[in-house]
């Protein structure tokens, strides 16, 4: 029984890649076809948007996949060159990007873990700070900027606050809702066995709601590297969100499919990272 799931899972998954593959394939050659044919219609004046993109010829039309393999083909093969402020490798500006996403992210895990934590275990702290959660979890974290950069006075700082905003209430919620719901009958058995709170938080319950812990973790990593893009653009500088903007500012939409490309990639790297943790500390009761 177990061989013939475990073949039936293996051909499930080839089956999966296999069609994957083909849709990718056909998804880019479409685009690749479309971008090759003449563009129906024309007529009117050009908009001095598409009289800088090259006038009529590139009216309505997108980088081609084999322009923007060739692009980063030509990037990545020299990721960290550094030829002044505005022109950077896109190895450099991914990571400033992601040295700013983990200060910010770590710092949430510092206090939201503890503070979820106390939040699980008392439901006195839970109504006192239930209201307060309620309030500030539903603002948007860019809203922060403005803030930030008047107390901070430092758009690096400012882009780590904002995300340390955006990272900390799934992480919190996550880790109270893990703690809530572990089992009373194994804190009873800890308990009978005399274990101090300490040592019954460490032994029981953080084994129990790792993976709840976990799936908040995953989900803010997520949140973090959304909102990184955005608050560089705001900011400036360096960074992902920074490359992109200056990209589209030079009206190189190659590039900024690229960037775009990049962003999709590293985003499913830190996913993937983090879901191979949370299986690590999955159990089966």
């Amino acid at each position: 029984m177990d061989r013939t799931t475990t073949e039936w899972n293996l051909s499930l998954n080839v089956r999966a890649t296999v069609l994957a593959v083909l849709l990718l394939v056909v998804g880019l050659g479409l685009w690749e076809g479309l971008d090759r044919a003449p563009l129906l219609g024309g007529g009117g004046e050009l908009s001095e948007y598409e009289m800088l993109m090259g006038g009529a010829d590139e009216r309505a039309r997108m980088p081609p996949p084999s322009a923007i393999i060739e692009r980063a083909w030509t990037e990545l093969s020299n990721p960290f060159y550094d030829a002044g402020p505005n022109d950077k490798g896109i190895g450099i500006q991914l990571g400033y990007s992601l040295f700013r996403v983990l200060s910010g992210y770590l710092a949430a895990a510092m206090i939201a873990i503890p503070v979820g934590f106390l939040i699980g275990m008392s439901p006195l702290m839970y109504k006192a700070l239930n209201p307060y959660i309620q309030v500030l979890r539903p603002i948007s974290p860019l809203a922060w900027m403005p803030l930030a950069l008047f107390i901070i006075r430092d758009s690096e700082a400012s882009a780590i606050f904002v995300i340390f905003i955006c990272s900390i209430w799934p992480m919190l919620l996550n880790t109270a809702f893990g703690v809530a719901g572990v089992r009373r009958d194994w804190v009873n058995v800890a308990r009978t066995h005399e274990l101090s709170p300490l040592k019954t938080a460490f032994k029981v319950i953080l084994p129990a709601a790792a993976p709840t812990i976990l799936t908040g973790m995953r989900i803010s990593i997520g949140i973090a590297w959304l909102v990184i893009v955005a608050a560089e653009m705001l900011v400036g500088g360096t960074g992902i969100g920074y490359y992109v903007w200056n990209e589209w500012n030079n009206l190189d939409l190659t590039s900024v499919i690229f960037s775009i490309l990049m962003i999709g990639v590293v985003g499913m790297l830190l996913d993937l990272a983090l879901s191979s943790i949370a299986r690590l500390v999955t159990y089966q009761e």
